[in-house]
């Protein structure tokens, strides 16, 4: 039996994890087993998730399997984006420092902050009065 040739990267954003599969291929792109055109409402969202693949050229190489969850549509283009850029890394490790100077490798740290108590949100106070 032939083996399965793929490469495999996470990515996250906030509160979406994306799982990539990149096998040699087509340049067919699913996100849960739908189309990627179908999945990702607007275009900026679909070019965000391509990104790393028209960078490096290779987009007609790779047929892109992803599984992502939580967060919403635009978080879960970026998850997809650094996935697709840590398997193309699995892939061929001279990419790094193309992908690297456009900082596709850069996990993007910001979360929601959370409420505090004694508040209405992270940073909304009550409002107070004097009188």
């Amino acid at each position: 039996m032939a083996d399965l040739v793929q490469y495999y990267g996470t990515g996250r954003r906030k509160s979406a994890i994306a799982r990539v599969f990149l096998r040699p291929g087509s340049g067919k792109f699913s996100v849960n087993k739908k189309a990627h055109e179908v999945y990702f409402v607007t275009e900026q969202q679909r070019i965000a998730a391509k990104r790393p693949l028209v960078l490096t050229e290779l987009i007609a190489n790779f047929d892109v399997i992803t599984t992502v969850r939580g967060g919403g549509v635009s978080a879960q283009a970026d998850a997809v984006k650094m996935g697709i850029s840590r398997a193309l890394l699995a892939f061929n490790v001279e990419l790094r420092k193309t992908l690297k100077t456009e900082g596709l490798l850069t996990r993007d740290a910001r979360i929601k902050e959370r409420k505090k108590y004694g508040q209405k949100g992270a940073r909304a106070r009550f409002q107070f009065s004097k009188r």
